[in-house]
């Protein structure tokens, strides 16, 4: 080592600890999709807590790394508070009751609200990682996402669209604009109720659903979600649920907000167009 580069070693050094003081040590994760971001791009030792379901393998796609950390009793202030964070990582769909609490308590928030697309979740990564100090780490998840999705756009180059609705036992169904209609967007699939002009999530049309061509139903949940669709006489007269034609992805999967729907686009895409992926 030359006499000079201790020295210059040193100066690089003094200038990176106010950068690293400034990062957050205790970041507390109040829904399981910030907690997929905050797992993907924080150092072990920033995080404090992660959401009350985080380890549960029902709601959390990263529900074994979650099991690492502490989770929060609940997503109420108090619950938060607890943890003492210099900074917390809410939804949009966080009470705002809590988020006030918060913000009067002086704590730090940062408020996901946009996942719709893929772009929204690089948007929430990049703006994430600011906040963390991270910026690095971001890019390379962008860059890991992007060769996977554009890897899975050759495979399907040319396929003809499968005409698929999104069913569930709940009386809605998902239009464009939703996270349902950017995995039909990635997979080689039509949304026929954003054809039909459903915007957002909306109420289930029975009636208009027996005259859509539906080729497949997407479900979300485990196998019994079938003998739980029969149940329903809007999809039990279906020809495509009466031929069997339903895709059951995993919850976690389905509803994740985060890079890891990429997964989800991946298994749809496989079991739409299998001769594609032999």
């Amino acid at each position: 080592m030359s006499r000079w580069s201790i020295p210059r070693l040193l100066a690089l050094l003094l200038l990176a600890l106010p950068l690293l003081a400034m990062r957050p040590q205790r970041v507390v994760s109040q829904s399981v999709g910030t907690d997929e971001l905050l797992l993907a791009l924080a150092d072990p030792d920033q995080i404090a807590a992660l959401s009350h379901i985080s380890h549960d393998e029902r709601f959390s796609p990263v529900a074994a790394a979650a099991k690492r950390f502490p989770a929060i009793h609940d997503s109420d202030a108090e619950s938060v508070l607890r943890y003492r964070p210099d900074l917390v990582l809410a939804a949009s769909y966080t009470r705002p009751e809590t988020m006030a609490l918060l913000r009067r308590a002086g704590v730090k928030l940062v408020v996901l609200d946009r996942f719709d697309t893929l772009e929204d979740v690089y948007a929430s990564l990049r703006y994430l990682a600011r906040e963390l100090g991270q910026e690095a780490r971001a890019e390379a998840v962008i860059r890991e996402s992007q060769l996977r999705v554009n890897a899975l756009a050759a495979r399907l180059k040319g396929v003809r669209p499968v005409r698929v609705v999104a069913a569930g036992i709940y009386p809605f169904t998902a239009g464009s604009g939703t996270t349902f209609q950017d995995l039909c967007d990635h997979a080689g699939a039509l949304n026929v109720a954003a054809e039909a002009g459903i915007k957002g999530h909306a109420p289930t049309p029975s009636e208009k659903l027996l005259v859509w061509k539906v080729d497949v139903l997407v479900a979300a949940g485990d196998d019994h979600i079938r003998e739980r669709l029969g149940e329903l006489p809007h999809y039990r007269v279906l020809p495509a649920f009466k031929a069997g034609h339903v895709v059951v992805i995993p919850g976690p999967m389905m509803s994740s907000v985060s890079h890891h729907r990429i997964a989800t686009y991946e298994a749809l895409a496989r079991a739409l167009h299998p001769e594609r992926f032999r």
